[in-house]
C-alpha cells in the first residue's frame, strides 16, 4: 500500500535525489551538461561575478570540477547547441527541445499581460523603432544592444539609461521585448553581455518547426518537469519552480493528481498539502558535500528551503553592508543531507585567492564536525576556478577560526 506520509528526513533525501545530488557522474562533454539540465529543469543566470557567474556553479556542486566552456559549448555553439534562454524561473538556461512550451508565455508577453505591461506600452508607442531593430538583425546578423546604439544615424534615440528596468536604453528595452515575445533569442553572449539574433536563425530547424502546444498542455508538462524537479512538493514549490499564474498552476496540479503523476501526502510538520512525484526516489542515504549557488535550483524557494532544512535563507547583496547578517554573497554548505553552514566567499582573482569573507555554522551544529569536508570543499572550488589557494580574510566566530588550521593542513 503507498505510504500517505513521511518525515521530513524522508522529504529532505527525496528532494535531494530529485536534485541529482546522490548521482554519482562524471563531465566528458557539453552533452553531459545539457543532461543535467534536463534533469533539473531550468538553470537560473545571474550576472553577479563575486565569486563565478551563478549558472556555472550548479554543475560544480552535483558535477565536481568540470571545463567551464562545456557550459558555452552547450548553450551557444552552433554545432552543439542543446541549450537556449529564456524566461524559466527568473533568467534561465532550458533544454532546447522545452521551447515550445513556453510560446504561451512568449504569446502572454505579446499581448502585454502581467510582467510584460510596460515593455508592451514601450513597443507600441515606439514601432517604428521595433521595426527598425528587427531588420537591422535581419540584416547585419546577430547584434548586442550597445552594436545597434553605436550604429544607429546620430546616435539610437533614447540610448541614455531611462532610469527603468534596471537603467536599460531604449535598444536594450526593445531587444527585451523582441526576446520575451519569442522574435529574438541568444545567439551567445560576449563578457555576458546578451547578444541576439531572430529565433529561427539561432534554434535547430525542428524546433522552430515543432508544433505549438496548448497553454494547459504546456503547463502540465512545466509542472511536471518541476515534479519530477523536486521529489516532493506543496503547490507553492511546483508553482514557483517556472513562474506560473498561480490559478493555472492550481489547475494543473489538480490534473496531475487525478492523472496519477502526484500524490498528496503528509510531511512531518508541513502545514501545508504535500505532494510526492510518482517516480520520485527515497534513498537510504545521501553522502555529499557541496557549497551552492545562492540561485541554485534546490533553493529557489525560500519557504521551502527553510521547510526542509531549517535553513532561513536570504541573499544580502542588496542589504546594506553594515545590516548585513551573513556577507555580501554567502553560499550554503550541503552536509550530506543538512545544511550545516554558510560562507562568504569572493573571488581574488589579481591575487589568485579564493576569498573566506565570513561564515558560520547553524544552530545545533558542530563547528568542528564541519570544518574538515567544508575546507576540502573550498580547496575543490579554489582549484576548480583556478585560484592557487584559500584565504581566511575574517576570524569572527568559531567556524572560521578552526577553518584556517584546517586549510593549512
Amino acid at each position: 500500500m503507498p505510504r500517505t506520509s513521511l518525515s521530513n528526513a524522508e522529504a529532505r533525501r527525496i528532494a535531494l535525489a530529485a536534485q541529482q545530488f546522490d548521482a554519482a557522474s562524471s563531465v566528458r562533454g557539453s552533452a553531459d551538461i545539457a543532461s543535467m539540465v534536463r534533469k533539473l529543469g531550468a538553470v537560473q543566470i545571474d550576472s553577479v561575478n563575486v565569486l563565478v557567474r551563478s549558472h556555472y556553479l550548479p554543475f560544480f556542486s552535483r558535477l565536481g570540477g568540470y571545463s567551464q566552456p562545456l557550459l558555452e559549448q552547450a548553450a551557444y555553439d552552433d554545432r552543439r547547441r542543446q541549450l537556449f534562454e529564456y524566461w524559466g524561473h527568473e533568467a534561465s538556461l532550458l533544454p532546447m527541445e522545452m521551447q515550445p512550451l513556453f510560446r504561451w508565455r512568449m504569446e502572454r508577453a505579446l499581448r502585454g499581460e502581467g510582467t510584460w505591461g510596460r515593455l508592451k506600452r514601450y513597443a507600441t508607442e515606439h514601432q517604428d523603432l521595433v521595426k527598425s531593430v528587427l531588420a537591422q538583425i535581419r540584416e547585419r546578423g546577430a547584434l548586442s544592444a550597445g552594436e545597434l546604439e553605436a550604429a544607429a544615424p546620430g546616435g539610437f534615440p533614447g540610448n541614455k539609461s531611462s532610469g527603468g528596468w534596471w537603467g536599460w536604453s531604449q535598444a536594450k528595452e526593445i531587444l527585451e521585448w523582441l526576446f520575451w515575445t519569442g522574435a529574438v533569442t541568444t545567439a551567445r553572449r560576449r563578457n555576458f553581455e546578451r547578444v541576439y539574433d531572430l529565433t529561427e536563425r539561432v534554434l535547430p530547424p525542428q524546433i522552430v518547426a515543432a508544433s505549438t502546444p496548448s497553454k494547459e498542455d504546456a503547463q502540465r508538462a512545466l509542472m511536471t518537469t518541476a515534479a519530477r524537479a523536486l521529489g516532493i512538493a506543496t503547490l507553492r514549490d511546483l508553482r514557483d519552480y517556472f513562474r506560473l499564474p498561480t490559478q493555472d498552476a492550481a489547475k494543473r496540479l489538480h490534473e496531475l493528481v487525478d492523472s496519477g503523476a502526484l500524490r498528496p501526502v503528509s510531511v512531518e510538520g508541513w502545514k501545508q498539502q504535500a505532494y510526492l512525484y510518482e517516480k520520485a526516489r527515497l534513498p537510504r542515504k545521501i553522502e555529499v558535500t557541496a557549497l551552492l549557488s545562492p540561485f541554485d535550483s534546490l533553493i529557489w524557494e525560500r519557504q521551502r528551503t527553510e521547510r526542509l532544512f531549517g535553513f532561513a535563507y536570504r541573499l544580502e547583496i542588496y542589504t546594506p553592508a553594515l545590516k548585513r547578517q551573513h556577507g555580501y554573497y554567502v553560499l550554503p554548505f550541503l552536509l550530506n543531507d543538512l545544511l550545516v553552514a554558510r560562507v562568504d566567499l569572493k573571488s581574488d582573482r589579481a591575487r589568485g585567492r579564493l576569498q573566506v569573507r565570513g561564515g558560520s555554522v547553524e544552530e545545533g551544529m558542530a563547528a568542528r564536525k564541519i570544518v574538515e569536508p567544508l575546507a576540502a570543499e573550498l580547496r575543490s572550488l579554489a582549484q576548480w576556478l583556478e585560484l592557487e589557494g584559500v584565504e581566511i580574510t575574517s576570524r569572527r566566530g568559531e567556524l572560521l577560526k578552526l577553518l584556517k588550521p584546517a586549510l593549512a593542513a
